[in-house]
């Protein structure tokens, strides 16, 4: 059955079946895929089974759907064929066709350059953790922040039923140093502030999410 694997930042969030002869992806809710971000629209594009073959067409998105880097209004889909929408990647995986990775095999991140000194960065729990860890390291290129089995670190939702976002931000390693970037906007706070853009951390920054604080530092 050939399935979806949404990515952000070069890292896999989830894997989605196209068990269905129709699937809308958009920021709303009602979508089959949810893309929790202000710039992704609110029905972007729909993926959709015809004549044997899988296409996507674009619901007159405003900020557009690309495959394989090229802006579409519809296009037929191929093994490992990439539809970009804004941050996010949508790979098409169709594992009869040839040269169909394995079922467990994701894409490599990309090898960071060379650096004098590699840093390495933590998250100590503050208040409200998830799990009995005190101290998450941060030792994946992206480390993801959310309440399901795909994410790195878990975090603590709202009220009785835990709600919020299943991925809520992602901090990604670059040569420069650590980034907090959002998954759902506005969800997660850094130093008290609602977290809407990439925001480079320092020691000592307090990331809130959900229920769940930490404090970013890097060990010496």
């Amino acid at each position: 059955m050939p399935k979806i694997l949404l990515k952000f930042e070069a890292a896999v969030i989830k894997e989605i079946k196209l068990d269905k002869p129709a699937l809308t992806v958009g920021r709303k809710p009602e979508n089959d895929i949810v893309l929790e971000n202000a710039t992704v629209s609110g029905h972007h594009c729909k993926l959709y089974e015809a004549g044997g073959g899988w296409f996507v067409e674009d619901l007159n998105s405003t900020n557009g759907t690309f495959v394989n880097g090229k802006k579409v209004l519809k296009a037929g889909l191929r093994n490992n064929d990439s539809i970009g929408i804004v941050k996010y990647l949508l790979i098409y995986m169709d594992e009869t066709g040839a040269g169909a990775p394995k079922a467990d095999e994701k894409a490599p991140e990309p090898e960071l350059p060379p650096q004098k000194a590699r840093v390495q960065g933590s998250l100590e729990v503050l208040e409200g953790p998830a799990d009995d860890k005190n101290e998450h390291e941060l030792t994946n290129l992206s480390t993801y922040i959310g309440k399901t089995a795909q994410a790195n670190i878990q975090y603590k939702g709202s009220g009785i039923f835990n709600t919020g976002p299943d991925i809520a931000a992602v901090i990604t390693l670059r040569p420069e140093g650590y980034y907090l970037i959002p998954i759902k906007e506005g969800y997660a706070t850094h130093n008290g502030n609602p977290l809407n853009e990439k925001t480079a951390l320092k020691d000592d920054d307090v990331i809130a999410v959900g229920g769940t604080k930490f404090r970013f530092f890097v060990k010496k």
